[in-house]
């Protein structure tokens, strides 16, 4: 009879760990577990520790340990220790740890950690040094816990030590350490990490794998990380991710496509952080029937609710252009994210709804959220853009006034391109030589920007200097000051920068547009002839203009910086990159389809007065979106009333 009854405890004690796991405590309390408790208390106890989700049965826990006699038992005392540490109740932890008899290098690696966990460095640091002995989890919990809070630095100098002890870190330590040199972008330490990775034999370990191919990726080695995912055993969703990730991050959004339609093909299942990735890739690409298909399968995935994925949607509808569909996502969700209310906020400014984005906000602090420095960025991004000094400047007093914020650069910017806008040149000259901040290029080629639109070319003349000195690289500031010259008719300064540019290797980007085409994208430069239906675009783009003279367009001379001659010059602006895409779109697209098309630059005066005058004579909605916003031409106005 002795067997079945050994049976039954055994099944019993099986039981009562699987309620321990569940977080039936409850349930694991009552007979006959009760007594399967006595049988085995120190053992037994640790399963009812890590099922504590509160302080108060916790505590209840400890107490009924003690009366048992089984706190006195080393483990049993160091999982109670472990589950005050978890729960944040460092006191407890501690007190604990100082009644532990004979404590362990277990004792010390989970006091260490449960301070690195709550933010305390300088406990976590004093009992590291005091610690009689370490192992291997001493030193990877302070890697790992370091790198967690984003100090990278430190981190990385404890494994530096690490190694010089002689310890030889597991596959947790180096993950650790490869995120923080991925934080670091430090590609040259990571090499080193990953020669010692190959000498421990666990370069195909699909954790090392996979962090090893991050690190590579976040320093922009997007090669060398492809080829460490393709040495492991197994395609997995991870070495997916991080892929698809890496592609992204660093401007292949294409090539981020392709991956994930190939993942796809062979079976492996995307999830939230594979949508993220893919979506943000359609948004860079501007790509929108791919981003509608990929919405398709989110919603099929179930997880078309997840607030990150959410996120990415509303930045790909707005940056596609489809206002109307990014809010279908935002009113979708009842919850209060505070990234996504920012998300929303920022799609408004982007679209020039400044009013929009302001009642946004307001109906986000009257429900009790708290803004972000994020927030307020995207609120006076959205006030800029739509000429709201008033209500910008009101804005800016809130965040530093009312919230305490200390503003950033970008925000800075912000301001001084709202000032710009408005004609307040010198306030915004001032702001910036007030500013407790450094100023940085950015700030000034956004001053420089509004005083070429308000044609204080005095001002101009000083400004592009400043910027010049900054980041002598920048073709911006000779274009801006170029532009600024050519506008007066000053060919030999014009000349001059051009040598300028020439000497320092300095190139303009070119102008480029892209239209998306049954989900392909067709791409054109200024003066392009290389497209297979050039000759039916030309013809369609001349058709058009011709309509729109007759409508009082007249070629914006001032736009060309080039001293030629005025038939040469109409002919140039005719073949801006917007200007062929625009044609192409309209020859390609079935009637009341809108046009959308994207560009890597600013709109010209002289493409955005025939743009609106084309989307009147074709009564066509034309979607334009260039570097800084959106501009919805529809009946021979713009969403921006003339001001970008």
């Amino acid at each position: 009879m002795a067997r079945p009854a050994l049976k039954t405890v055994t099944t019993t004690k099986d039981e009562f760990i699987f309620l321990c796991s569940s977080g039936r405590l409850k349930d694991a309390l009552r007979r006959p577990f009760r007594d399967v408790l006595w049988s085995d208390a120190a053992g037994l106890f640790s399963h009812l520790f890590r099922a504590c989700r509160a302080l108060p049965p916790l505590r209840q826990l400890h107490a009924f340990a003690a009366t048992s006699g089984a706190a006195s038992d080393r483990f049993t005392a160091n999982h109670l220790m472990l589950a005050y540490a978890d729960l944040g109740d460092l006191p407890a932890a501690r007190d604990l740890f100082e009644r532990i008899p004979r404590r362990n290098v277990m004792s010390w690696n989970i006091l260490v950690g449960g301070y690195i966990k709550n933010g305390d460095l300088e406990s976590a640091r004093k009992m590291f040094d005091e610690m009689p002995e370490r192992n291997v989890a001493t030193w990877n919990a302070m890697v790992a816990g370091l790198t967690n809070l984003g100090l990278d630095e430190e981190s990385l100098g404890f494994f530096v030590a690490m190694r010089r002890e002689g310890m030889h870190p597991d596959e947790f330590g180096l993950g650790s350490v490869l995120r923080c040199c991925a934080g670091l972008r430090d590609g040259v330490s990571g090499r080193q990490v990953h020669a010692y990775v190959v000498l421990s034999g666990l370069d195909r370990d699909m954790c090392v794998g996979s962090s090893l191919a991050h690190m590579y990726m976040r320093c922009g080695y997007l090669q060398e990380g492809e080829t460490v995912l393709r040495m492991l055993p197994s395609l997995s969703i991870v070495s997916c991710n991080t892929i698809i990730a890496g592609r992204t991050q660093n401007g292949d959004s294409e090539g981020a496509l392709e991956y994930f339609c190939m993942m796809r093909s062979v079976g492996v299942a995307a999830d939230m952080v594979t949508f993220v990735s893919v979506i943000s890739s359609c948004s860079d690409l501007a790509a929108l029937a791919q981003g509608q298909q990929i919405h398709a399968q989110v919603i099929k995935a179930g997880v078309d609710k997840v607030v990150p994925v959410m996120t990415s949607l509303v930045h790909m509808y707005s940056r596609c252009g489809c206002l109307g569909d990014t809010e279908r996502v935002f009113f979708g969700y009842c919850g209060s994210d505070l990234f996504f209310l920012s998300a929303m906020i920022s799609a408004y400014g982007f679209h020039g709804h400044g009013q929009k984005a302001i009642e946004l906000f307001k109906q986000m602090t009257n429900g009790g959220a708290e803004p972000s420095e994020v927030t307020f960025l995207a609120l006076l991004y959205a006030c800029s853009h739509s000429g709201l000094k008033e209500e910008g400047m009101n804005c800016f007093d809130l965040m530093t006034k009312t919230y305490g914020m200390q503003p950033s650069v970008k925000h800075y910017t912000c301001v001084v391109d709202l000032l710009g806008r408005s004609g307040c040149l010198d306030e915004a000259q001032a702001l910036i030589l007030s500013m407790p901040v450094a100023p940085d290029a950015v700030i000034w080629k956004t001053l420089l920007s509004a005083c070429k639109t308000q044609r204080n070319f005095d001002m101009a003349e000083q400004i592009a200097k400043r910027v010049i000195e900054l980041d002598p690289h920048d073709s911006a500031p000779y274009v801006l000051l170029s532009n600024i010259r050519a506008t007066n008719r000053r060919w030999g300064d014009v000349s001059e920068v051009r040598n300028t540019m020439r000497e320092k290797n300095v190139r303009k980007e070119p102008g480029v547009s892209w239209v998306e085409l049954k989900g392909k994208i067709h791409q054109f430069c200024t003066g392009d002839k290389a497209h297979p239906r050039q000759r039916e675009i030309d013809e369609c783009l001349e058709e058009m203009m011709t309509k729109i003279r007759q409508c009082g367009y007249a070629p914006d001379m001032g736009m060309v910086l080039h001293d030629m001659e005025d038939e040469e010059k109409e002919v140039s602006l005719s073949h801006h990159s917007e200007k062929l895409a625009i044609a192409f779109a309209f020859m390609s697209l079935p009637e009341g389809v809108p046009i959308r098309v994207m560009k890597n630059l600013r709109v010209c005066d002289d493409c955005h007065i025939a743009i609106k005058l084309m989307s009147q004579v074709t009564g066509r909605e034309i979607v334009v979106r260039d570097v800084s916003r959106f501009h919805h031409f529809k009946d021979g106005r713009c969403s921006c009333r003339d001001y970008w």
